[in-house]
Order: structure tokens, then sequence, then C-alpha cells
């Protein structure tokens, strides 16, 4: 299977889990009573952190409510935990073992890094996601990679990423690549991005390179009919 069309299988399940983890938060939006449930989540929900939510995603103040109450309705406590993240993640690749990638998107959402996701964490990233603008989800891809968070993303991290995408793409992937194909294209690729060759890459040579890399780019508008 040619590269080009791993990346398709990998979009159109990255697509389905958006799918997945919007309608996930959302709960059943069609009720015969839309406007007794709107006025039941205006009391749950206080005016201005639904304000401030509001200024600081893409998501209008309807949406939002829509999308609380149906966070509430599924987690009743407010949060979710890695496990369950995980378990929904493994549901879009049965075929390969998503449980490392998922704690690498975990990890991405989990802002405060305290080990649970808030409603407003979800929201936020599904904000950039969906509606960002490029530089948004650019950064975004960044601290995905920047694994421990320190500013800059190093060949093991990168690495690290890379494989933990293969293995969730398991056995629909065929031939399964061999680690050190794996390594020679983390090499290649991350050359590409250390532009002053010093054994990192900031956050300007990933937002540079990637800006001038065209199928990077189509690939940053794989979320934009997904919901």
């Amino acid at each position: 299977m040619k590269m080009s069309s791993r990346r398709r299988r990998c979009k159109r399940q990255l697509i389905k889990f958006t799918q997945h983890i919007t309608r996930f938060i959302t709960g059943t939006l069609s009720s015969d009573n839309e406007d007794e449930e709107q006025e039941s989540m205006t009391e749950r929900y206080h005016p201005e952190n639904l304000e401030q939510l509001q200024s600081q995603t893409h998501f209008s103040r309807q949406e939002l409510q829509l999308l609380f109450r149906g966070f509430k309705n599924d987690c009743p406590s407010g949060v979710v935990n890695e496990d369950t993240f995980k378990n929904i993640y493994a549901l879009f690749f049965p075929l390969g073992d998503s449980s490392k990638y998922a704690q690498f998107l975990f990890n991405a959402f989990d802002k405060d890094k305290n080990g649970s996701l808030s409603f407003e964490e979800l929201v936020c990233d599904l904000s950039v996601l969906l509606r960002g603008t490029t530089e948004e989800k650019l950064n975004w891809a960044f601290n995905l990679y920047d694994i421990n968070s320190d500013g800059q993303i190093t060949k093991e991290e990168m690495l690290d990423i890379l494989k933990s995408i293969y293995d969730l793409m398991g056995k629909s992937v065929h031939p399964r690549l061999k680690e050190e194909a794996v390594r020679q294209h983390v090499r290649m690729f991350f050359q590409k991005m250390d532009i002053n060759q010093d054994g990192v890459v900031t956050i300007e040579e990933f937002m540079d390179c990637c800006q001038k890399d065209e199928d990077i780019m189509q690939s940053l508008k794989i979320f934009d009919n997904a919901v």
C-alpha cells in the first residue's frame, strides 16, 4: 500500500473519531421539548462562564449550551478520564493498538495535566480542530508532538508519535513498515524541520516548515466537514 493510501485511510478514521467525540459530548441533541431543555441548561450553566468559553472558542452560545447539556448527561462527574478516552479511541482502530497514540492525544487535550478532561478542555480543542485557523491548528499539532511540553520537539518525540500512529493502524497497513523504515522517515522529516540543525524543532521552525508543505496544509483541512 502506498503512503498516500495509508494517509487517506488514517484521515477517514480520524474524521470518524472526531465525529464520535463530538457526539459523545453532545449526547442526544434532538428533543420533543427543546425550549424546556435549553431553559434547564441555562439554569445549570452560569452565563459568565458560558460567555467566557464563547470568547475562547469558535462556537456560538447556543452550540455551547447544546454541547454542555449532552456532556453533563453522559459525564455526570463532569470529567473524562484517560481510560474512557482510550476506550472510545480503540473503537475506531480495532485492527491495531491505539493505546499509545490515545495517551499522547489525551495529554494534548489535558491542558492542566490533572489526569482528566473537563468540558472546557474538550470543547476548546474541538474548536481548534474543527474551526481553528491554520496557525491555531499548527500550534495544536506542535503541542501534540511536544510530549514533555518543554517548548521544543526532539527527534525521539517525533519518533514516538509516528510509531504510535503506525501501531494504531495495525493490520490495516499492509505490508507493515519495519521500525527502521519509520526511523528513516523521521530522520528525513526532522532534518527538514530542524532549520538551524541544533537537534530540536522550535514552534517557529515547525510553523515555517508546515506552511511551506502542501501535503501538510491539505491535511489540516481533514476536519473541516467532520461535523
